[in-house]
């Protein structure tokens, strides 16, 4: 068994118990995962990742260092690349555009694998990028939908994502009387089913489980932790949206309350949410911020059309071939090699 995944499961499950015994009736700790911990959270999530993306911005990047999979632009006989090696802004632009929506690198990554123990191949990975498409986009659906228990009144897209997520509506008949069923949101569901998927990856593929630590795990474990106590909340228990919406109301206009009627359940839905904002920054995960800034993706690749001078390189007395040719002309003809001037030409 692999103890890396344990000791994240484990991580995850008592925090999980810690925010919901602490906030049964007896225990009396609603102050703090209800107001004290979200508000603490935030700060941590806003300062972290400010503080990463100013000290990615201050890098020192004195040469072109991009990524690139096709033709540079050369000879005017050879086709450029455009988008896989951009030498104008424009190009920059539609490549970051189809990297950041569309995931097109992940999409042409390929994993080595050994056919009949000798032959050697190259396999795309499309289910892995699937499943990460997949995921970023049911993250991206579900943040937005709860956007309305922050809002009032709620913006129009929160309202237009709901009604896109939740277009299956399920009615059920008990005998004469119609009892309606909440909207399935698939983002939810979408989201769980992609976050097991990248855990199985991590436990299936070999060289992945080798290279998988504990924090890569964490983050894995939380989402899913999130994702299935807000499925229980919405489709299997009864939570009192009035009050929650009115606990979440008070922290984001800063007038914070405790409301009665908010269960256990959503206190430990929210304490994992905290948790999760706070160690954003200091995760992998901070490559949300990261994609934008990337040297790799985000400058031309004209090399051969500017010459790049690092600014930072002191004045060097160079030794040019002329001056070379100047001190050894007379050796270099005894030897035979060729040179730019003859020495009777030096006078």
């Amino acid at each position: 068994m692999n103890k890396n995944y344990m000791v994240s499961l484990i991580a995850v499950i008592v925090l999980f118990l810690i925010a919901y015994v602490g906030t049964q009736q007896g225990a009396g700790l609603q102050i703090i995962f209800g107001i004290v911990v979200p508000y603490l959270a935030v700060a941590l999530f806003i300062v972290g990742f400010a503080r990463r993306v100013i000290g990615w911005s201050r890098s020192a990047v004195p040469f072109r260092i991009t990524t690139t999979c096709g033709q540079q632009p050369s000879l005017p006989w050879f086709k450029q690349a455009k988008i896989d090696n951009p030498s104008t802004t424009f190009g920059v632009i539609v490549r970051m555009f189809l990297e950041i929506v569309c995931f097109r690198s992940l999409f042409r990554n390929t994993r080595m694998k050994l056919m009949g123990g000798t032959k050697m191949t190259h396999q795309l990975e499309l289910f892995l990028w699937i499943g990460a498409l997949a995921f970023h986009y049911a993250f991206f659906a579900v943040v937005v939908r709860h956007l309305r228990f922050f809002t009032e009144p709620v913006p129009f897209f929160v309202t237009l994502t709901e009604q896109v997520d939740a277009f299956m509506r399920i009615e059920v008949l008990y005998d004469v009387v119609q009892a309606g069923l909440p909207g399935v949101f698939l983002s939810g569901l979408v989201l769980l089913a992609a976050t097991f998927y990248l855990f199985l990856r991590r436990i299936f593929i070999p060289q992945v489980r080798y290279i998988s630590l504990a924090n890569d795990f964490f983050p894995l474990f939380l989402i899913m932790g999130i994702a299935l106590s807000g499925i229980f909340m919405r489709y299997f228990t009864k939570v009192d949206i009035v009050a929650i919406k009115e606990l979440t109301m008070g922290l984001a206009t800063f007038r914070p309350t405790i409301p009665d009627g908010v269960s256990g359940l959503f206190f430990a839905h929210m304490f994992l949410v905290s948790i999760l904002l706070a160690y954003f920054p200091f995760s992998k995960l901070m490559h949300l911020g990261g994609v934008f800034l990337s040297p790799t993706r985000n400058m031309t690749a004209n090399s051969r059309q500017v010459r790049h001078v690092n600014p930072w390189n002191y004045p060097v007395k160079v030794h040019t071939y002329e001056e070379y040719e100047d001190d050894f002309r007379e050796k270099m003809v005894e030897a035979g090699l060729p040179v730019d001037k003859m020495p009777e030409e030096q006078a």
